[in-house]
């Protein structure tokens, strides 16, 4: 199971994401988000972090230029791509509004895609609403499935069992406020999301 800790703004979240068994962390590179980090401030994170976890820039309507930049100056191994955002030369996980098939048809074809984020569909945020959806809809999709959207260490496993997913990402329910997480709820995240089902 590839578990995503998203929305990591400082070095110690970040550590406490790696030692309690994250498979990946996310920086969320859009301005508008209260977990918006500069790419400066990730690099210096990033370069912190081990090879074996993945770290994953979140972009929204960002262009592919703009994408290859910052995914060379962090060092990203894939980019998450929000909106009409477009990345080439690296990993791409596409973020998809969960019980929106139309949304998820328009990429589905697109080879370059590695996986699909399922999360809460917002008219205001682009994830990080804390708010769940039906899990079962990402059961049996033709492509590897990341559920996000209200996850926490009490439900994940349930989520996990219903969506049968390829990986969960979770961020605000495991933050003391918007950008600063707390390890506890995180540790406890992780460990449910990677016990055996």
């Amino acid at each position: 199971m590839m578990v995503k800790i998203c929305g990591i703004t400082n070095r110690d979240d970040a550590m406490a994401a790696v030692d309690a068994g994250a498979s990946a962390i996310g920086f969320n590179f859009y301005h508008e988000s209260p977990r918006y980090i500069s790419p400066t401030g990730a690099a210096l994170i990033a370069g912190k972090i081990p090879t074996n976890v993945w770290k994953v820039g979140v972009f929204v309507d960002e262009t592919a230029e703009t994408v290859a930049k910052i995914a060379l100056r962090v060092g990203l191994d894939v980019a998450q791509l929000h909106g009409i955002s477009e990345a080439r030369g690296i990993r791409i996980w596409h973020a998809a509004k969960a019980g929106d098939p139309d949304g998820l048809a328009l990429f589905a074809a697109d080879e370059t895609i590695e996986a699909f984020l399922l999360d809460t569909p917002s008219d205001r945020l682009h994830g990080g609403t804390g708010t769940t959806f039906d899990w079962s809809i990402a059961k049996g999709l033709p492509h590897k499935i990341i559920v996000a959207g209200g996850l926490d260490g009490e439900n994940v496993a349930q989520a996990i069992a219903e969506a049968q997913p390829w990986g969960v990402d979770a961020c605000s329910r495991l933050e003391k406020s918007p950008g600063l997480k707390d390890h506890f709820k995180m540790r406890k995240f992780i460990i449910a999301a990677l016990e055996p089902q």
